[in-house]
């Protein structure tokens, strides 16, 4: 059985500013907002949630299926997806189209300001979620607004049990839209901002919004995660990265370390530890997807990390 990863493919330029953007910011002057920033460092990555979330999934051992929708400059990322093992049978090739791409600055406060063209992500809903019985959980990540919609719909009527992570796709939909998403999803998986923006467009706070669900996560950055599940809050720490070199797409990678613990049955504590890991083990890395290690490395470095093993 395998996890179906909905979602966006990218292409992600990376800058990184050697300073901090409140420097260059007045709050006082950001109606007519004119900044350029300096980045001396500048690289072209493969990205995108559900190629970042598969690729993650599949270091610790777990079989993610990739559904997206690619571009005519597609053909660098495929090579790619080959070479690391991963199944290209539910991407969607637009010929009219580019792949997605994003066009991240992150300066030292780890704070982001990214520019994005959809491209092919806006024909997701032309992929259906597969019928033949192979899925056993899936996610529901950042990708085409109907397209979203589409596959959480399909989802639940095939009683496929998914992950909603709305990530910085949340201000397309609406109160009602995401309260849609609250009634069909079996997990809601979301960062604290996020976390307030959902609250405050369904009316609803986290504890109302967590009894209509199995769980719902929130990611804190530095400050670990709690997962809210049967009335309790589970704390789950940070690790620390030892160096941080770059934190996009670790949000991905702890939805990758999610799901590799709901497809194995781990209980929520474990699972989000594991989430913990992946993601400062990415953290420790530029890109979203240059990080490597081995399940049975990360199993020894888990026990070293929590003092038991899973």
């Amino acid at each position: 059985m395998s996890a179906l990863i909905c979602g966006s493919l990218a292409y992600d330029t990376i800058m990184v500013f050697p300073g901090r953007f409140k420097e260059h910011i007045l709050p006082e002057k950001v109606h007519i907002l004119n900044v350029s920033f300096m980045v001396p460092q500048i690289r072209r990555e493969f990205g995108g949630c559900a190629g970042n979330i598969a690729y993650n999934l599949h270091l610790l051992g777990g079989e993610g299926q990739i559904m997206a929708t690619a571009g005519q400059d597609f053909e660098p990322y495929a090579e790619w997806i080959e070479q690391c093992g991963l199944s290209q049978r539910y991407i969607k090739k637009i010929g009219h189209e580019y792949t997605a791409q994003a066009f991240v600055t992150t300066d030292l406060d780890d704070n982001q300001i990214t520019a994005f063209h959809s491209g092919a992500m806006n024909n997701s809903h032309e992929n259906d979620v597969p019928s033949d019985g192979d899925i056993s959980i899936a996610i529901i990540s950042p990708d085409g607004k109907e397209g979203m919609l589409q596959h959480a719909r399909q989802c639940h009527e095939a009683g496929i049990p998914f992950i909603f992570d709305p990530g910085q796709g949340m201000p397309m939909f609406n109160g009602d839209e995401l309260l849609s998403f609250i009634e069909q999803a079996s997990y809601i998986c979301v960062n604290d901002y996020e976390s307030e923006l959902l609250q405050e467009r369904t009316g609803l706070g986290i504890q109302k919004i967590a009894e209509q669900v199995e769980a719902m996560i929130v990611t804190y950055g530095s400050k670990g995660s709690a997962i809210h599940t049967d009335g309790s809050r589970i704390e789950i720490p940070a690790v620390w990265a030892g160096s941080v070199q770059d934190p996009t797409g670790c949000g991905d990678a702890y939805r990758g370390g999610l799901l590799f613990g709901l497809m194995n049955g781990l209980d929520w504590e474990v699972s989000g530890r594991i989430a913990s890991l992946i993601s400062a083990i990415k953290v420790a890395h530029p890109g979203t997807q240059n990080h490597s290690i081995t399940p049975d490395e990360f199993r020894e470095r888990y026990e070293q990390e929590f003092g038991h093993a899973f």
